[in-house]
């Protein structure tokens, strides 16, 4: 029996429409939410997400503050930037899209934004909350993946969850994620030994780790939750995950596609962090 399809891009609307009406209500205060979003260079790829997150803020009723510098920019021009960005009141959430030129530190960039901006949940402060289970800002992957994983209805707690991928942007974090919500949560990397027998006992399987279809769909065990993080792009031009689809949705008891699964879920939980700032603004 073929697994079900966890439809991020479905979930990822529902939550993007009651996101617009609590903006709405926001604005109606005087606190409209905002998101300052800075682009650096002609990146083919980032000027696309760019485009997605900026289109999803206007639907949703939010300010969108583009910011859109030449690749030749100075660091130090950039930095002044998010400096003034970190002191606009109008801004609730500060994005500064990776990746940047090589001739600018990018862990410097990151650090400047003030973590009560820092909407991505990437700043070494944001981070260290989400270890100690208090988060301020949770990384919108991480974030879109818990939310898909309740939508597919796998019970977390208890179970065995297999995290392929230890980025601090998508694997470390959802793994702590899961450990807070009382899975047995093991971490998985290039070093891994045997990892078809790891997987094969998942209850949950999140793969991110950026390989075309790595994780054969043999290695399932039937009826476990698999989340595929990975965008892959064929020699074909086809789009494909990091799991072999075909076969694990044959296993699977349910399973994002890709596309369609995790990349609507990260835009539609940048909104919600910057909402959430929004509201701390109107709280103050």
């Amino acid at each position: 029996m073929a697994a079900k399809i966890i439809d991020g891009k479905g979930l990822a609307a529902r939550l993007r429409g009651a996101m617009a009406e609590e903006a709405r209500l926001l604005t109606a205060r005087g606190v409209r939410p905002g998101l300052a979003v800075v682009l650096v260079g002609d990146d083919p790829a980032s000027q696309i997400y760019v485009r997605n997150k900026t289109k999803a803020l206007a639907e949703a009723g939010f300010a969108c503050f583009d910011h859109h510098l030449g690749g030749d920019v100075a660091e130090a021009k950039l930095l002044e930037l998010v400096k003034a960005l970190n002191l606009d009141p109008a801004v609730d959430g500060i994005l500064v899209q990776l990746p940047l030129p090589k001739h600018i530190d990018s862990k410097r960039v990151l650090l400047a934004i003030d973590p009560a901006k820092d909407v991505d949940g990437f700043h070494p402060e944001n981070l260290g909350r989400l270890l100690i289970g208090e988060p301020r800002f949770i990384a919108c992957t991480p974030y879109g993946i818990m939310k898909l994983i309740e939508q597919g209805g796998a019970d977390v707690r208890g179970a065995n969850a297999v995290v392929v991928g230890r980025s601090n942007i998508v694997g470390k974090p959802v793994a702590v994620l899961l450990t807070n919500a009382d899975a047995t949560v093991t971490l998985c990397h290039s070093k891994t030994r045997d990892l078809p027998a790891v997987i094969a006992g998942a209850d949950i399987l999140v793969a991110a780790i950026g390989r075309a279809e790595m994780i054969r769909g043999a290695w399932i065990k039937p009826g476990a939750t698999v989340i595929d993080v990975g965008t892959n792009r064929l020699p074909t031009g086809k789009l494909v995950g990091d799991v072999e689809f075909a076969t694990a949705v044959e296993r699977a008891g349910a399973i994002t596609p890709v596309p369609g699964g995790v990349g609507p879920m990260t835009i539609a939980m940048l909104l919600a962090n910057t909402l959430e700032a929004a509201r701390r603004r109107a709280a103050r």
